[in-house]
């Protein structure tokens, strides 16, 4: 049997990671400045990460949810008070777009209606509805357009009270900060205005922080620049740093009932152990103020690199986007200078590091990113 070929791959194969380090099967050292598209939140390998989820598969990796599980009650205390959202309610699940599939679902529920306002270069995922409220044609199938998703401009908030006004819509759904997009941040007054518009209009407020969360801007969510609250939040990736989980965050004013979501995997012991160790290391290790202040430190460097267009980002979710292509310095920084990162379209890099990146590991990566500019022939003085 073959692999389903849905994957540009690069010739690297990757056998182990330390902290904010990996190697290749041929024992090269790369500086890891992408996490595996933003999952690794505490750093590779991590020994408290790896002792918790030891002890507790050499206990019971498994078992259903139709029994208790404390682990999930551990979880949910601890996510709470680390977010400031303990009056709010948590259901597990496996994969970001399980979680906003989930989170969509509950706004219509709640509101009897059906059209979603979702925003223009979103992603929120690839299974049904997740797709559709995607904004990319090429990944939407016949059979899930049949869902009614209306587009609009990010910050456009007259477009927003427009499509409301006509009170067909369930919800909105908006990323804390547009990753597949390029790192593209809402405004903190579009986004207080937003949650007023909703809430006038009687529209669940949905924020996607799958990316953009569990301290990955330098506070817990994204959205908490603006200080507002949104009625759901949907959190993946940081959250297990590596293993498989996501979960949503639900208001008070959302009452469960049996049956109304429903899991197989989601929230299983192993993947709860793995939820507990990233939220310890996080506090003791403070690193929501390390994505800050690493942040900080790597946007200001990344101003004065030549050939730059602009740095969009927080804490440690960057977007470098350049005035011409970025595949040859992409390719240098990769296969010459051994750094990891991403891309957004043909001219923006994204740097989304393990949390843990420490101020020399950002001076390194700066003095990497420049000599692949250099050695690119981007020369365009910004």
């Amino acid at each position: 049997m073959n692999l389903f070929d849905v994957y540009p791959l690069f010739d690297i194969e990757i056998v182990k990671g330390k902290g904010c380090r990996v190697w290749d099967s041929e024992g090269n050292e790369y500086l890891d400045l992408y996490g595996g598209h933003a999952v690794i939140s505490v750093g590779h390998s991590h020994p408290e990460y790896v002792a918790a989820i030891t002890d507790q598969v050499n206990k019971l990796g498994f078992y259903s949810n139709s029994v208790l599980n404390s682990l999930q009650n551990k979880l949910a205390d601890k996510l709470g008070k680390a977010c400031g959202y303990d009056d709010y309610s948590l259901f597990l699940i496996n994969s970001g777009a399980e979680a906003n599939e989930n989170a969509l679902k509950l706004a219509s529920f709640h509101n009897g209606k059906k059209r979603v306002i979702a925003f223009k270069k979103a992603f929120h995922g690839r299974t049904s509805a997740a797709v559709r409220v995607t904004d990319n044609p090429n990944i939407i199938a016949p059979v899930n357009e049949g869902l009614p998703v209306t587009y609009l401009p990010l910050d456009d908030l007259a477009a927003v009270e427009a499509e409301l006004q006509k009170g067909d819509v369930s919800s909105v759904i908006i990323e804390g900060i547009q990753g597949v997009a390029g790192i593209q941040l809402p405004s903190d007054s579009f986004l207080k205005q937003l949650r007023d518009v909703c809430t006038q209009y009687n529209v669940v407020l949905i924020v996607d922080e799958i990316q953009s969360g569990y301290g990955r801007s330098g506070k817990f969510f994204a959205h908490q620049y603006a200080g507002i609250k949104p009625d759901i939040i949907t959190v993946g990736k940081g959250i297990g740093n590596g293993f498989p989980m996501a979960a949503v965050i639900i208001s008070p004013e959302f009452k469960p009932s049996y049956g109304i979501l429903g899991t197989t995997f989601g929230g299983n012991h192993l993947a709860c152990a793995a939820g507990i160790a990233v939220l310890d290391i996080m506090e003791k290790e403070n690193l929501v103020e390390n994505a800050a202040k690493v942040g900080e430190y790597l946007i200001s460097e990344l101003q004065t690199l030549a050939g730059v267009k602009e740095i969009r980002g927080r804490g440690l979710m960057i977007g470098i986007e350049f005035h011409e292509s970025i595949k040859t310095v992409r390719n240098k920084l990769l296969f010459e200078e051994k750094v990891f990162t991403g891309v957004a379209g043909t001219n923006t890099i994204r740097l989304l590091p393990p949390l843990t990146l420490s101020m020399e590991e950002a001076a390194e990566a700066i003095k990497r990113i420049r000599k692949s500019i250099e050695n690119g022939q981007l020369t365009i003085d910004n």
